[in-house]
């Protein structure tokens, strides 16, 4: 089964949280602090595998996760870094976000992508002595990994496109050109699944796509065409294959123009790509219509090739004319990464530090933090400078103002989790 999009979550590793130790050792007094930070999270990558040429083992996995990063431990010892979770996908691949649409990577190159970073791990209680504070009894949690929801979009990396009407002739166009071997019947829609090509001419090379059969109205979702027109997209050049002797009773002309029709209506950048018209079955196909049709292309000012696909007529000529071509084209679109928006990135900003206050009741006020689980469960309460570290995190998220605009008086009592204390302000 050919598949060329799906939807998946992937999670990048939560960095380890840092370490609350004391250097303890014979004969060595007051050794002091040395809990070692936490290690990094790891990355969710996306790597290309030419192996691949569908998404269908997306379609019975939508989960991946990358390995957290271990907490630190004594002896100034950092905890290990998780390992990174590689994901291959068919190289032509694109990595969107499935909430905003934003491309977050192109998957059409050798090298690894990032496309989900782990959190930083946490610093130890090392790191927190001062001349005034020599006994830190705190350290810090590591970061969550980032998480997305995502969709990968395959578009196929082609340098040539063959666009036309069911039963024109592209599978049979492919076959005789490459050493594709595609499915070739007399009735519509037997290519179902877009085929690859690569074509040789002198000592140069492209890769030629058949893609299944567009018929009117697929660029609004009618018959299949409508799922494989992101595949053109990439295409340098199109070459429109026409049945020039009209043998199933349409106007090669109205094929033409519904076809380019289609193509602009999903994509007007598409739609100005250059394009070599092939007249197919013109083994066929009279003088009359043959020259009729030259005619018409003619006046658009496109390249006009006869061909027998059938017999091979003409093909040697149409290669080599697309071979000219595509040495004058630039290469094949690469999509850039969207960067955020200012207004996404302080939106994203806003929810890692959201909270919310609740008057419970006439002395009892709950605080909704779910960022600050993390930071409690490395603080210890028991020890003063550990909670003047607290209260600095509650007043610089504004959780303190907060309360009090709620209306919380001295001696109130505050819930944070299952952690609850005496208002003081």
């Amino acid at each position: 089964m050919f598949v060329d999009i799906v939807k998946i979550t992937i999670k990048a590793g939560d960095g380890g949280n840092g370490a609350v130790s004391f250097h303890r050792e014979k004969y060595v007094a007051s050794g002091g602090p040395d809990g070692g930070n936490g290690g990094k999270g790891g990355d969710v990558v996306f790597q290309a595998d030419d192996s691949l040429s569908t998404l269908i083992d997306f379609r019975y996995k939508k989960k991946y996760a990358a390995q957290n990063g271990a907490p630190g431990g004594s002896k100034r010892s950092s905890g290990k870094s998780g390992a990174d979770t590689v994901i291959k996908v068919p190289r032509g691949t694109v990595v969107k976000d499935s909430e905003t649409g934003r491309i977050i990577a192109d998957i059409s190159g050798d090298e690894p992508v990032i496309v989900a970073k782990g959190g930083k791990g946490g610093k130890g209680n090392m790191n927190f002595a001062t001349p005034t504070r020599q006994i830190p009894r705190f350290a810090k949690p590591g970061y969550p990994g980032e998480q997305y929801d995502v969709t990968l979009e395959l578009k196929l990396l082609a340098d040539v496109g063959l666009v036309g009407f069911p039963n024109v002739g592209k599978s049979s166009l492919i076959s005789v050109v490459s050493a594709a071997k595609p499915e070739i019947a007399n009735y519509h829609f037997t290519t179902i699944t877009p085929v690859l090509g690569v074509v040789k001419y002198d000592e140069r090379s492209f890769v030629m796509a058949d893609i299944p059969g567009l018929i009117e109205g697929a660029s609004e979702g009618v018959g299949l065409g409508h799922a494989f027109l992101r595949h053109v997209e990439r295409c340098r050049l199109i070459v429109h294959v026409v049945d020039v002797a009209g043998s199933e009773g349409r106007d090669p002309k109205e094929d033409f123009e519904k076809i380019n029709y289609e193509l602009a209506n999903f994509s007007q950048e598409l739609a100005e790509r250059p394009q070599i018209v092939a007249a197919n079955k013109s083994d066929i196909a009279t003088e009359e219509q043959i020259e009729e049709f030259r005619a018409f292309i003619e006046e658009k000012d496109l390249p006009f090739f006869v061909i027998s696909a059938a017999s091979a007529k003409g093909t040697k000529e149409l290669v080599a004319a697309i071979a000219g071509e595509l040495e004058k084209l630039p290469p094949i679109t690469r999509y850039e990464p969207m960067p955020l928006t200012f207004e996404e990135l302080e939106e994203q900003a806003k929810q890692k530090h959201s909270f919310s206050v609740k008057k419970e009741d006439e002395h009892f006020y709950s605080v909704d933090a779910p960022w600050l689980a993390p930071i409690l469960s490395t603080v210890n309460m028991d020890d003063y400078e550990s909670l003047q570290y607290f209260q600095r995190v509650l007043r610089y998220s504004g959780i303190i103002d907060a309360l009090i605009g709620a209306g919380i008086e001295e001696n109130d009592t505050v819930s944070i989790f299952d952690f609850e204390f005496d208002f003081v302000n």
